[in-house]
């Protein structure tokens, strides 16, 4: 018999399956409870509702991906170097936390109306805030190029970051250094003021 601990994982990460797949709105609390191999009725001994179990899965990831570009702007450098934090610890975030990174995508919008996650438009400001702070600051400096306005250039490197969730599938030859790499060379570099300079 699985271990309450071990069971609780177990609804977290079938839970997120399907509100990836479906949407938190579209997922009821018998789906989750007949993936996870247990009765609707036995879900509650883990989790109050249906909204506590978004809770857990997108807290986490926004929390980590905070605390991590907390990390990136605090050890301070030049906006490229922030910039190529970002990035990085971006992919490594998605990479830990797939499923959360499809859900923040998909219903973000709708979460941050929803009574009880205050944190998530929070947390998107933040988000936001860092990326446009240091992209804006890159085109004071002249490092970055000031002829794209930020309002799109920020939407256009989050959500290629956010979206490998879907697609990307790591191995031993190509794995998310490359891709960050990768990543680097296509976006950044057109984005410099002088090209090729960071490669």
């Amino acid at each position: 018999m699985a271990a309450p601990q071990d069971r609780r994982e177990v609804i977290l990460r079938e839970a997120a399956e399907l509100f990836a797949r479906q949407g938190v709105t579209a997922t009821t609390v018998r789906e989750i409870a007949d993936a996870a191999g247990i009765l609707s009725g036995s879900l509650y001994h883990h989790f109050a509702s249906k909204d506590e179990i978004v809770d857990a899965v997108l807290s986490t990831f926004l929390q980590e991906l905070r605390r991590r570009y907390d990390d990136v702007l605090d050890a301070g450098g030049d906006p490229a170097d922030r910039l190529r934090g970002l990035v990085q610890v971006s992919l490594e975030t998605v990479s830990e936390h797939p499923r959360a990174t499809e859900i923040y995508q998909n219903d973000a919008h709708r979460l941050r109306a929803a009574n009880g996650y205050a944190y998530v438009e929070e947390s998107a400001k933040a988000v936001r805030a860092a990326w446009v702070g240091v992209l804006e600051e890159g085109i004071r400096s002249g490092a970055f190029r000031d002829d794209v306005p930020v309002k799109v250039l920020y939407p256009l490197l989050r959500d290629g970051l956010w979206l490998t969730a879907r697609w990307f599938r790591p191995t031993k030859a190509y794995g998310h250094a490359e891709l960050a790499a990768d990543y680097w060379r296509l976006f950044l570099d057109g984005l410099s003021s002088r090209v090729g300079a960071w490669t």
